[in-house]
């Protein structure tokens, strides 16, 4: 990703860059989770998002009634520029957000590296190409609504199925495929992080939009969208640079300048 502008954000780039090389597997992400901790909700908190607790690990949890809310991508502005945070994305609109997350990942520039549709228009394409990373570990995925409900798919069942949704965004990897955990998790991974990640209700009318306060495996970030959620299907954002703007808890938590945002708006009707 490019330097980051904010100074606060250099110092704590370049200390984790100065230790990383020190690090066993999965410290680096203990190590940003004391650095950047997630911000808390207040105590009985009541409201799009509560605090869940599974294993070691207390999750934000915000559910979206989507006959109730309105979802919308955000990954480029009327110029076509990425907004790259919450700020200047809350800045483009008549009132701010009721919530946003990162809503994916992104290249250098803040653009998305796979499918983005915006208010129906296709802002980047669909990515099948192999490489390093999470975003490669196949099957991603691709969270979409379309005709008013959501979903999650793998990428080559959704390319297969011939969607023109309203709202897209691809990321990587799936979480949970048809109840089942992605193949390539293990359980007991020590691979931990703070980690972000979409979720849908089985009729597709809920949204679950879900961050952990603390480190956890992919293994276990699955099992809580499907134990506790149940959901059927679900997809990781990502890790390191998972933000929450959430003003009715007054947190504004962005460790890392994004890309895509998915942001929930009231209903224009409503």
């Amino acid at each position: 990703m490019k330097p980051l502008a904010n100074r606060p954000r250099q110092r704590r780039a370049a200390v984790l860059r100065s230790v990383s090389a020190l690090l066993p597997l999965g410290g680096l992400g203990f190590l940003w989770a004391w650095l950047t901790p997630v911000p808390a909700l207040p105590p009985d908190h009541q409201g799009l998002c509560r605090t869940e607790v599974a294993g070691s690990v207390e999750y934000i949890v915000c559910s979206v009634p989507l006959d109730r809310y309105e979802l919308k991508l955000f990954a480029a502005d009327p110029d076509g520029k990425p907004f790259a945070g919450f700020r200047a994305m809350a800045d483009s609109l008549p009132a701010p957000p009721l919530l946003a997350v990162n809503a994916g990942m992104f290249d250098h520039d803040y653009r998305p590296v796979g499918l983005a549709v915006q208010d129906g228009v296709q802002i980047a394409p669909i990515s099948t190409a192999d490489g390093p990373g999470n975003f490669h570990m196949k099957p991603n995925g691709i969270f979409f609504i379309e005709g008013g409900k959501a979903a999650v798919r793998p990428t080559d069942r959704y390319r297969a199925e011939g969607h023109a949704p309203d709202l897209a965004t691809q990321s990587g990897p799936m979480l949970l495929i048809d109840g089942e955990l992605h193949p390539r998790f293990i359980k007991g991974s020590d691979s931990r992080f703070v980690r972000n990640g979409v979720g849908v209700s089985e009729d597709g009318r809920i949204v679950y939009l879900v961050l952990s306060r603390q480190p956890v495996n992919f293994w276990d970030f699955a099992l809580f969208f499907r134990d506790r959620l149940s959901c059927r299907d679900a997809l990781f954002l990502d890790g390191q640079i998972s933000g929450l703007f959430y003003p009715a808890a007054d947190i504004d938590y962005q460790p890392y300048d994004l890309g895509p945002m998915l942001a929930v708006l009231p209903k224009a009707d409503g």
